[in-house]
């Protein structure tokens, strides 16, 4: 009963959304502890237990954060808001010259001293999008004003964008897209939105037909082109274009049928190449089948329903910008990863928010849904206070 009750006097904001957060980190422990067997021989020494503990871990310190995070009223969130891009535009600058490679890609910061790494873009995503949704609840009387309110916000999103981009694409498409969305609920001109995605689709062609008709290497643009013509490929019915992982990912499919093979019975887990994180989803699928992953599809649809419930309720423009940015952020990462695994988008490099073996990134995913829940908190409280 005490702890009932300390439940119902600290954990705020939606109930749903916890309940969800909590069975998909139950998903999470279980397809972890299945899909690092592996990975726990090649670099533990055969123990499995090792990346089962560390994630649980950084999921309890999520967790704990995602609490603190909600206790805080969202309006104090502002503020900071409006300076966080600032540093966060510096720190993918330097993640650009001094970062950490890792999986070939130089993505990462590695802390001083402690040997922490943490992935830039991570901390650019919540701080864009904590930027956008100030912006634009401050300038709701001159919204349509293209030089005070279009351009600025604009000159910012694609900064960060970009700088996401050089080194990872996929991760700068979800936030531009989210940024996007924003701009429309922020009730930006429809006819601003357009012109941007006009003059942005012009420039991406011209941009893919000189990388695809030339030898232009730099950065990651040979793995971009690589996993972008691997995917047409498939899509034109070449099948021996397939890489390893997909195919792996689809034989994972296969053998999950209905029913799946049951929990801790994958075989693929063997031979899929990052099957704790990019490829997380054909694991579940092969030990739970279409079930445990149709299940696991519904739980982010749910937090999608609830978001856009807490925008309905909310009085203010920027709890309501906040709260479906940060969700909107989530949840094409989490369907992203999905698309990947089942092999109908080409490879992204995303991991299955509250699922994939965690990582810091983990972290920065619980302060933004804490955020979420803040807002949550505060429509109830006017609700009960009317």
């Amino acid at each position: 009963m005490k702890m009932l009750h300390w439940f119902r006097e600290n954990i705020k904001g939606d109930k749903i959304i916890w309940i969800v957060i909590a069975l998909l980190s139950l998903w999470g422990i279980l397809a972890v502890y299945s899909s690092t067997g592996t990975l726990a021989y090649a670099k533990q020494g055969g123990n499995t237990e090792y990346y089962l503990f560390k994630h649980v871990g950084l999921l309890g310190m999520g967790l704990f954060l995602m609490w603190l995070a909600h206790q805080v009223d969202f309006h104090y969130y502002s503020r900071p808001a409006q300076y966080l891009v600032y540093p966060a535009m510096l720190l993918l600058v330097y993640t650009l010259f001094f970062g950490t490679q890792i999986n070939s890609a130089v993505r990462w910061v590695t802390v001083p001293g402690i040997g922490i790494s943490f992935q830039s873009s991570d901390f650019a995503k919540v701080a864009l999008v904590m930027y956008i949704a100030r912006f634009l609840s401050k300038r709701q009387e001159s919204i349509h004003d293209f030089r005070k309110t279009f351009l600025p916000v604009l000159v910012v999103i694609v900064v960060v964008c970009l700088l996401i981009g050089i080194a990872d694409l996929s991760t700068a498409c979800v936030l531009f897209a989210t940024s996007m969305l924003l701009l429309f609920i922020g009730r930006i001109p429809l006819k601003y939105i357009l012109s941007l995605f006009a003059i942005g689709t012009v420039v991406i062609s011209i941009a893919a037909v000189i990388i695809y008709n030339t030898d232009f290497k730099a950065g990651r643009v040979a793995t971009w082109r690589s996993r972008i013509e691997n995917y047409v490929q498939f899509v034109s019915g070449e099948d021996d274009v397939e890489t390893f992982q997909n195919q792996q990912a689809k034989i994972a499919i296969a053998h999950g049928g209905l029913m799946g093979l049951g929990p801790g019975k994958s075989e693929q887990r063997n031979f899929l190449p990052l099957a704790y994180a990019d490829f997380i989803f054909a694991i579940i699928i092969e030990e739970y089948g279409l079930i445990g992953a149709s299940s696991v599809i519904i739980l982010y649809l749910i937090l999608l329903w609830r978001t856009v419930r807490i925008i309905v309720q909310s009085p203010k423009a920027f709890g309501a910008l906040l709260a479906v940015g940060l969700m909107f952020t989530l949840v094409i990462q989490a369907f992203m990863n999905m698309g990947v695994a089942v092999h109908i988008l080409p490879n992204t490099g995303l991991p299955l928010p509250f699922i994939s073996l965690g990582g810091t990134s983990l972290l920065f995913t619980s302060f933004a849904m804490g955020v979420i829940l803040s807002v949550s908190r505060s429509n109830e409280n006017k609700t009960a206070v009317a």
